[in-house]
């Protein structure tokens, strides 16, 4: 087998990416050609079109790929191909960003020779779009506080869809929370920034969605974000000012009820293994968590 030709992904590739995307319908955060050309600068993360199926390669550690997208047969193909030329190489066939749908897809073609092993710091937070809307019930009733307290301090807030005529301020204000955050000194908050600024830089080029919440005509709290699937959006950033009470879960419920109504769930992506991160996810209480994991072969 020839080496293969992976390349980095380029915005011109986005037509191409989406695509194979669509073949496969996922829940996975990682199945949008944002996320992907967003994050492989940092992953160093490529691509190629494989028996007609899109794969992602990460060498930062071991040879390792994406599960394939694409229609079931050509993703079947793929795997052989992946597997041969793993073997070749010299390397264990090793997948990553592995789902459950995609692990039960395998098995009924592989019935028991593989193991997969699902990492809970990678696990998607899936919700409800209904109820961050609306906040309804017992279990959101804090968060019903937070958003009468924000109402109530800042009285002259207004909620605004990001545009060409306003996503500019939100780059300015992503640059201040930058700088309140202490984001020179952390390697993974740095790259995460980085891709927040990219996500606004090029707001129209990735098609993206987004909303801003203002205090006193300033900018508080942005977040953006795109349709996954039929019935699934993601939201990809969400940042806001800790000083101004209550602006997270304002934004999060404002972006909800205007930019994500027409979708059933709503994913937030993952907590990264980070405590604080994990618990104001989980006080949302979660639908479902889409699991993500590595699958090898059983010894």
């Amino acid at each position: 087998m020839e080496e293969l030709l992976f390349k980095r992904p380029e915005l011109e590739d986005q037509e191409i990416i989406a695509s194979y995307f669509k073949k496969a319908p996922s829940r996975s955060c990682e199945r949008t050609f944002a996320n992907v050309y967003l994050w492989s600068r940092h992953y160093h993360v490529k691509y190629a079109v494989i028996e007609d199926a899109l794969i992602f390669r990460d060498d930062e550690n071991a040879l390792a790929f994406a599960y394939p997208a694409g229609e079931p047969e050509a993703v079947k193909r793929a795997l052989e191909y992946l597997m041969r030329y793993s073997e070749e190489q010299g390397h264990p066939f090793r997948l990553y960003n592995v789902t459950e749908e995609n692990f039960a897809q395998m098995e009924s073609w592989y019935p028991g020779q593989f193991q997969a092993e699902f990492l809970r710091d990678e696990a998607d937070y899936v919700y409800e779009t209904e109820k961050l809307a609306s906040l309804a019930g017992k279990k959101l009733h804090g968060k019903r506080n937070h958003i009468n307290k924000f109402k109530t301090l800042y009285p002259d807030w207004s909620y605004e869809s990001i545009s060409e005529q306003n996503v500019e301020e939100c780059f300015q204000m992503a640059l201040e929370w930058r700088n309140e955050n202490g984001c020179e000194e952390d390697l993974e908050k740095n790259a995460e920034m980085c891709v927040t600024l990219n996500y606004l830089r090029l707001f129209k080029e990735l098609n993206m969605k987004g909303g801003l919440v203002r205090v006193d005509g300033r900018i508080v709290a942005f977040c953006v974000g795109e349709p996954l699937s039929e019935d699934t959006f993601v939201v990809h950033v969400e940042k806001a000012f800790a000083e101004v009470e209550g602006a997270y879960p304002m934004i999060n419920q404002q972006f909800v009820q205007h930019e994500c109504m027409d979708y059933q769930y709503v994913n937030r992506e993952e907590d990264t293994g980070a405590e604080g991160l994990r618990k104001a996810k989980l006080s949302y209480h979660p639908a479902f968590l889409v699991e993500k994991g590595i699958v090898t072969r059983k010894a």
